[in-house]
C-alpha cells in the first residue's frame, strides 16, 4: 500500500507554523526553537509567499555576517517554494526532495496550506510501512508453518 502526503499528515498532526514576510530572523528562528522544527512557512494574509529554514539562515546570516535581529524573513527566505499536495506519494514526495535537496515541502490542499512535511516525515513513513511489511510476511510465514 502507497502511503500519500494525507496520512502522514493525519499521523502527525497537519498544523504548520507561519509567519508574517517582516517578522526578523530572529523572531522565526525563536517560533523554531519553540517548536523543535526546522522550517517555517511565510504567508501574506494566508498567502504561501515563501519558507524559511535553518539552512537559509546559516547560509545568508551567519555566513555573511548579517544580525538576525536586523534581517526580516522576507530578505532570507525561499520565494515561490515547491509545493506538494495532499494525494502525493510519499515516493513521490521523496524524489522531489532528493532531486532537489530539499528538507522540507509544503503542503497545498486546493490552494490552501495544509501542512508541511520535512525528510524526516518521509523517513519515518518508510520505515512505518517496511515495519508493517516484514510483520505481515511474519505472520503470513507463521500461518503457513502452523497449517
Amino acid at each position: 500500500m502507497t502511503t500519500t502526503v494525507r496520512q502522514v499528515l493525519d499521523a502527525k498532526g497537519g498544523k504548520a507554523f507561519c509567519v508574517a514576510p517582516g517578522v526578523t530572523a530572529f523572531e522565526a528562528l525563536g517560533l523554531m526553537a519553540e517548536h523543535n522544527i526546522g522550517a517555517v512557512l511565510v504567508t501574506d494574509n494566508e498567502r504561501l509567499v515563501g519558507i524559511f529554514t535553518e539552512r537559509d539562515y546559516a547560509r545568508k546570516v551567519v555566513l555573511k555576517g548579517l544580525r538576525s535581529t536586523d534581517v526580516s524573513v522576507r530578505e532570507l527566505m525561499t520565494t515561490s517554494p515547491a509545493t506538494v499536495g495532499m494525494d502525493q506519494t510519499v515516493d513521490e514526495v521523496m524524489n522531489i526532495m532528493t532531486e532537489k535537496r530539499f528538507r522540507h515541502l509544503p503542503v497545498l490542499d486546493d490552494g490552501r496550506i495544509a501542512g508541511i512535511i520535512s525528510i524526516g516525515d518521509v523517513v519515518k513513513s518508510v520505515i512505518d510501512q517496511q515495519r508493517r511489511t516484514i510483520s505481515h510476511l511474519s505472520n503470513y510465514i507463521a500461518g503457513d508453518i502452523a497449517t
